[in-house]
């Protein structure tokens, strides 16, 4: 893909997050494309000028764009998804749960305590495909390309990332929900997803409905304990809900969450220092990650 320059105030300044310019884009796509790159070839530590070639822009235009929307040059973003910085992260992390498990708490006690409240569904609920429940759903922008989201009067039910708007995201969700009810209502989603992505994020003010079995919710809720920009294991994981050894039931439950980014599987990687899959691509898993480390 060849990217054009654009002129200089566009991209000079830091884009606050709760609001997304309609070059955001295309400068996420550039982002996700160069972050492909840098992961394929991060042995060889490509140059500036060598990533440039590779997304078809100038290094001048690249660096802008890259520091403009990550907030670090492509150089010291190659440096965060290296093999090396994983595991030096999983140590410190392990070190401060330690320190929290061994002093009785179940987890350390982060940001979404006083971000976010959760509401389970009922097994009947569950059981019935959301029967009972009125459901809206609609589009918006995020800094991550367009989103879906859908919300009943209890919380945010579903979040997920599309490279396009398609009509299969929609058919899914109502396949998932068909025992509620469905309203389009794609103005409240955008003004939904500013919110999510607010900096910070307003406290108490955003409310999820989980679905999922006891285990998963357990999981689920240990996870939205992990600090933005930290990075945990899955075997970290399971020690902060309190589920043992059951790394591999963790992970299933990773695969099973329907609310990107809240839910943050984003922060979850091997315990060998690498950064395994993420169901919205693995290039926006490391541009939430570093995204969240300087924020």
């Amino acid at each position: 893909m060849l990217y054009t320059s654009a002129p200089a105030s566009e991209t000079n300044h830091a884009m606050p997050a709760s609001k997304h310019r309609p070059a955001e884009h295309a400068h996420y796509r550039m982002v996700a494309d160069a972050i492909s790159y840098l992961r394929e070839h991060q042995r060889e530590q490509p140059d500036l000028a060598t990533l440039a070639r590779a997304v078809g822009t100038s290094e001048s235009h690249l660096q802008r764009v890259f520091s403009s929307w990550a907030g670090v040059s492509p150089k010291r973003f190659l440096q965060i998804i290296t093999r090396q910085y994983a595991l030096d992260a999983l140590r410190n992390q392990a070190s401060v749960l330690d320190a929290t498990l061994h002093a009785g708490l179940s987890g350390p006690g982060r940001l979404h305590d006083l971000t976010l409240a959760c509401d389970a569904m009922t097994p009947g609920e569950i059981a019935s495909c959301g029967k009972g429940i009125d459901l809206e759903y609609g589009w918006g922008d995020t800094p991550f390309g367009p989103a879906f989201v859908a919300w009943s009067q209890r919380g945010i039910c579903q979040l997920s990332f599309c490279d396009s708007k398609d009509a299969e995201t929609v058919r899914a969700f109502r396949r998932d929900w068909r025992g509620a009810t469905h309203l389009e209502n794609s103005a409240a989603a955008a003004k939904l997803l500013q919110r999510v992505f607010a900096a910070p994020l307003e406290q108490g003010k955003l409310h999820l409905l989980l679905r999922g079995t006891n285990f998963q919710v357990k999981v689920w809720e240990a996870l939205m304990q992990v600090n933005p920009g930290d990075l945990v294991s899955y075997q970290q994981l399971g020690a902060i809900a309190g589920t043992g050894n059951a790394h591999r039931a963790v992970g299933s439950a990773m695969a099973r969450n329907r609310i990107a980014y809240l839910i943050p599987c984003h922060r979850v990687i091997r315990q060998g220092g690498d950064w395994g899959n993420y169901r919205w691509g693995l290039e926006r898993k490391l541009a939430l990650h570093v995204w969240e480390q300087i924020a």
